[in-house]
């Protein structure tokens, strides 16, 4: 699907997107094409722009995970964005299809989480390390079909794979994220985790925003989304 057909919220400022699963946010080593850059090149062609075109990146999505993506329009709008990110004043919640249910039903996850730049993980540990930083969540237990289960995810801090880490940690490992314990990988090389919504005052309007991102388009997140909608 074109970039165009998944822009789910624009204005003069800032700019969010539906991501696939498997798309990278900003361009790395692999030399793929960047969702950033692909967005660049639409609106250059769309409003006939001569010059560059300005596309900030306040946070990213992991490249096998889905769902909204902001980006900044302005430098004023980016900075703000970083600021509000910062002080984790931007609501951020994502949907998990998940192999085991959590116990309890609900709760708070706090962990410390190492990153490891080489083979492109976190480790969790319950208590504070040296190179380890704090990680936060909320998780909601919301129902099951016949094999999976569903959980909502409100994350609190914004770290390297923390919410793949933080679940994995407590037995309750994502849907084909074969780097933190799934057997098996999504046949679109993706995880189930989903970026759900992203809630904010507007940095220049001052107005209270809500976007909501589409699930992908597949039998179980379509399963859940109704029963959650229902």
């Amino acid at each position: 699907m074109s970039v165009e057909r998944r822009i789910i919220y624009e204005d003069n400022h800032l700019l969010v997107v539906n991501k696939l699963p498997g798309e990278l946010v900003q361009g790395d080593k692999t030399g793929d094409e960047a969702l950033d850059e692909a967005l660049k090149a639409f609106i250059k062609q769309r409003d006939g722009k001569s010059g560059n075109v300005f596309l900030g990146v306040p946070h990213r999505l992991d490249r096998p995970v889905s769902g909204a993506v902001l980006f900044a329009k302005t430098g004023k709008a980016l900075e703000r964005f970083n600021e509000m990110l910062r002080t984790r004043t931007i609501r951020k919640k994502y949907w998990a299809i998940t192999l085991q249910r959590p116990e309890p039903d609900r709760g708070e996850l706090k962990h410390y989480l190492r990153r490891n730049e080489k083979l492109n993980k976190s480790f969790v540990s319950p208590h504070p390390k040296p190179d380890t930083k704090e990680a936060i969540l909320n998780y909601h237990y919301k129902g099951c079909s016949d094999n999976y289960y569903f959980v909502e995810v409100e994350l609190i801090t914004g770290r390297h794979h923390q919410i793949r880490a933080q679940l994995s940690a407590i037995g309750c490992t994502i849907k084909g994220d074969l780097k933190y314990g799934a057997p098996r990988s999504n046949p679109d090389g993706g995880v189930s985790l989903h970026a759900r919504s992203l809630s904010f005052i507007h940095p220049v309007k001052k107005e209270a925003i809500e976007v909501v991102a589409p699930t992908p388009d597949e039998v179980l997140w379509r399963l859940f989304s109704e029963a959650v909608s229902g």
